[in-house]
């Protein structure tokens, strides 16, 4: 069975109002509370985002994260009172598209749902335009499949890095602001800079021969980044 959203997080009340605040706004949502549930639940549905909490009571929701993505290519957001650093950057490294803290408002949280959702189905979907592929003989992209290539070999990276890294690529040579970024990769207001670091850094890791000195993604500080190809710089 197909959902919108399913939440993993063993808070049950939490969970509950959760997942009946979003079914009262038409985003079918179901909750389960353990790793061993969403296992479960992951055999038989199909979620079009998960938010999991890092603490379950049989488990890590880093580790269930890490298993999530080998199968499934959807909006992971994490969803904590966890609020350090790096908890965030963990979270973020091992394939969670955005990280949000409790307590949340159910209302901001609804809206964040709703616009990863329109933002992922979207990524699916033409804009009646022709997506025009990357090729420069190292670097290759294959927008019809969302795939990255790196020297012939394919390379993994989540569903926003692929539409980050595909804005960047559109707009080559030309300084991209966060603000833009924001807008229309994100396409909302909630994204922070160091949730847009942490992926710019994982795309740089995926396609850079040195992550340390990149060629592919420059940084303007304070402003935003470029996407220079091989020859252009």
């Amino acid at each position: 069975m197909r959902y919108d959203c399913l939440i993993i997080d063993d808070e049950h009340e939490l969970a509950d109002n959760t997942c009946e605040y979003f079914n009262m706004f038409d985003v079918k949502t179901a909750a389960v509370y353990s790793s061993a549930e969403a296992d479960e639940f992951l055999k038989n549905n199909e979620p079009g985002l998960v938010l999991l909490d890092i603490n379950l009571s049989d488990g890590s929701g880093f580790e269930l994260c890490k298993k999530i993505r080998q199968t499934l290519n959807i909006p992971i957001l994490f969803i904590s009172a966890r609020n350090t650093d790096d908890d965030k950057i963990i979270a973020l490294n091992i394939g969670g598209d955005d990280y949000i803290e409790k307590p949340y408002s159910l209302g901001v949280l609804l809206a964040k749902v709703k616009v990863v959702l329109k933002r992922f189905a979207g990524s699916a979907e033409t804009d009646g335009s022709k997506k025009t592929d990357y090729d420069d003989g190292y670097l290759r992209t294959d927008s019809a499949n969302k795939a990255v290539y790196v020297g012939g070999e394919e390379k993994k990276i989540t569903s926003i890095e692929w539409k980050l890294l595909e804005y960047l690529i559109e707009n080559k040579n030309r300084l991209v602001t966060k603000n833009e970024i924001f807008d229309k990769v994100w396409n909302d207001k909630f994204t922070t800079d160091g949730t847009l670091n942490v992926h710019i850094r994982k795309i740089r890791e995926a396609i850079e021969k040195d992550a340390q000195d990149p060629k592919y993604i420059i940084t303007v500080w304070k402003e935003g980044y470029k996407f220079i190809a091989p020859g252009d710089n």
